[in-house]
């Protein structure tokens, strides 16, 4: 949980766990994140589908940010909707007419079909809609999609500090598990009473727990 949701190395989290009596390596915690972490991502995600399925349907905001692997850029595309919940991230070597279809394919698969979608002026993402048949869906304009350009900012501090990727499919399954942990945590505090936000954040620690235990 320490290495997925805050902005730390693997060292970072082995000196915290020595400081707390526990001794390990920073290899065992990649061991640990990487042989836990989708099986914790994914039961996060299912259950967040089933909660929010018809919610998160109003609106969605739909954007891609260019992510070094090994060198070379390659593009993440992701999803939020208007409460800034991480819908859908994929990564794919080219932005362009199919590398779109492919991440919309996937996010409406999952997610059905929301009643906007909001873009930039890509002309790939007109062009995937309207192969589906969702173009009067697209909005576009200045200042629209702020909500998911501010969205990308936890994914942007933990690439500087993991020190950018070196594999492609690194990158997806991290960005898949950051994103489920990401919306289990986030509680929009700024939204709500310092009561309130204390309740929320112990509710969701101890579902953590509870996950962590089976």
């Amino acid at each position: 949980m320490l290495y997925v949701r805050l902005p730390l190395s693997l060292r970072n989290v082995e000196d915290l766990l020595h400081e707390r009596g526990i001794e390990v390596s920073h290899e065992t915690v990649r061991y640990w994140w990487n042989r836990f972490g989708p099986n914790l991502a994914s039961e996060i995600r299912r259950k967040r589908v089933e909660q929010l399925r018809a919610y998160s349907k109003s609106k969605w905001h739909v954007d891609e940010v260019f992510v070094k692997v090994n060198g070379k850029r390659h593009y993440l595309w992701r999803a939020v909707d208007h409460e800034g919940e991480v819908l859908e991230a994929i990564v794919t070597k080219r932005r362009n007419k199919k590398a779109a279809l492919k991440f919309l394919k996937k996010l409406m698969k999952r997610r059905g079909k929301a009643e906007n979608v909001v873009t930039d002026r890509s002309a790939s993402y007109r062009v995937a809609l309207r192969e589906l048949g969702a173009t009067e869906r697209q909005q576009t304009g200045r200042w629209l999609n702020n909500r998911v350009e501010n969205s990308h900012l936890p994914f942007r501090r933990r690439e500087r500090t993991m020190q950018r990727f070196r594999r492609m499919r690194s990158l997806q399954k991290f960005a898949s598990v950051h994103s489920s942990v990401y919306n289990h945590f986030n509680q929009e505090r700024l939204l709500a009473s310092r009561e309130t936000f204390k309740l929320t954040r112990t509710a969701a620690l101890a579902e953590w727990l509870g996950l962590c235990a089976t």
